[in-house]
């Protein structure tokens, strides 16, 4: 098969690696363009590019995927598939109708659920006990298009948005294979969506990630999780922004107002929220690395009765 692959972060990464495994004809890799990143700001490559030219393959980073010259580019390799995962443009159309098979698409929800830019992380946000990879033909919505394969996964107390995110990774990977196989063989067929149970995960933003205190233990604890690696849940100890890497829920102490320190042991920092206390194990504090608060006590105090904010 002749496959051209579009693809950005490191979730794209795994499917790529799985593709060309299988012996499929990759004449081309479509990325974003790179980034300047770190204090240097040092242009970077994607995480795709970086596999692809890993992988002995041309690498295309074209500032506007529609333009003429892309859709030229794209057209005369005359490609049975494309195959999209996390790429970050939207394709028009014209783009849309040049593979033989048409362009397939890796979502890492159980679509309709969950259809837009930030799944993983709304999964956990939300409290879901489930998710997993879904693919899908691709049209002109939003993550509306056709499935041809779904799997789901388990999503336990231990899982945050990393965790998942590597798990779906790979799970993407070995399904798209599955599927490309299928359509081109012709017992795969795309089912429609049932567009009435759709919601969406809109994009994560850095702003985002403050802490509301007076929300139950369960909700502020998967919010943390939710938002690892990036932009972290945080929350404000005497106008110091302190970033929260880990916590848990405990309902042994419930005393004072939300937000309100009420213990801190080598266990942790314990909380108070509107129905129980959230107990913090790792932090960050502005300008140091993440500890373990267990670590962080050793040589820092943490004042029972402060009110977080």
């Amino acid at each position: 098969m002749k496959i051209i692959y579009m693809g950005t972060p490191d979730f794209a990464v795994f499917p790529l690696q799985k593709l060309f495994e299988e012996n499929n004809n990759i004449p081309l890799v479509v990325s974003q363009e790179d980034k300047p990143k770190g204090r240097g700001k040092k242009l970077l490559p994607t995480p795709v590019k970086e596999k692809a030219l890993e992988l002995g393959l041309e690498v295309f980073q074209p500032k506007d995927i529609n333009s003429e010259e892309s859709i030229k580019k794209i057209r005369d390799i005359q490609p049975d598939f494309i195959v999209v995962a996390a790429y970050g443009q939207i394709l028009k159309e014209e783009i849309l109708s040049i593979p033989k098979y048409g362009c397939i698409n890796i979502h890492a929800s159980l679509l309709p659920r969950y259809r837009g830019a930030a799944p993983i992380n709304w999964v956990i946000i939300n409290g879901e006990s489930e998710t997993g990879i879904t693919i899908m033909k691709m049209g002109k919505g939003l993550d509306t298009g056709d499935i041809l394969l779904k799997e789901s996964i388990p999503i336990t107390e231990e899982d945050d948005s990393i965790t998942i995110h590597d798990k779906l990774s790979n799970l993407g990977g070995n399904l798209i294979v599955k599927a490309l196989k299928g359509v081109k063989e012709g017992y795969i067929n795309p089912v429609e969506q049932d567009h009435s149970k759709a919601n969406y995960a809109p994009m994560i933003y850095k702003k985002m990630g403050r802490i509301d205190w007076s929300k139950s233990g369960e909700e502020i604890v998967n919010f943390i999780r939710g938002l690892k690696p990036w932009p972290f849940a945080y929350t404000f100890y005497n106008d110091l922004n302190i970033k929260i890497h880990k916590a848990r829920v405990t309902d042994k102490f419930k005393d004072g107002v939300n937000g309100q320190i009420v213990k801190v042991t080598e266990e942790g920092v314990f909380v108070n929220t509107k129905d129980s206390c959230v107990v913090i194990e790792e932090l960050q504090f502005p300008g140091k690395r993440k500890m373990l608060v267990s670590e962080f006590i050793k040589g820092n105090n943490l004042e029972v009765g402060i009110v977080l904010e």
